[in-house]
């Protein structure tokens, strides 16, 4: 499986990550079949955000609503981590759904460098555990 995404998604997710930290930022991936469309940022409600996410209910809810009126599929999420590297942690591999969706981490290129270059990553949330996803970037 290979991704299209669009050039605002990737900029959204990247602007949510540096926004957020020193906490994880989390969000929505928005699209249809294998182009993602748009990420949206959702508030982070886990207990620790500095070292988990947990995406808001309330917009997980409303996503699939818009998505079943005929609005964007939600194809998975997002999250970043902000002092760590760009790949699932032991904490990810653990609570994820195993459901077929993508996960994007966004990671800073340099930990602890304040260049500011973000590294973004996708895997797909199978089954027997985390696969890494390739995509491009489009317009968008």
């Amino acid at each position: 499986m290979s991704l299209e995404i669009a050039r605002s998604a990737l900029a959204a997710m990247t602007a949510a990550a540096q926004q957020a930290a020193p906490v994880e930022a989390c969000g929505i991936l928005l699209g249809n079949a294998s182009h993602v469309a748009s990420a949206v940022q959702a508030a982070n409600v886990a207990p620790d955000p500095a070292r988990h996410f947990e995406i808001d209910p309330a917009a997980l809810i409303a996503a699939h609503k818009a998505a079943r009126a005929g609005g964007l599929q939600v194809l998975g999420y997002f999250h970043s981590h902000p002092n760590g590297l760009a790949r699932p942690s032991a904490t990810d591999s653990a609570s994820a759904a195993r459901d077929g969706r993508v996960w994007a981490i966004v990671a800073p290129e340099n930990v602890g460098a304040s260049d500011g270059t973000w590294a973004i990553t996708c895997w797909h949330d199978r089954p027997e555990g985390f696969e890494a996803l390739s995509y491009a970037l489009v317009a968008g």
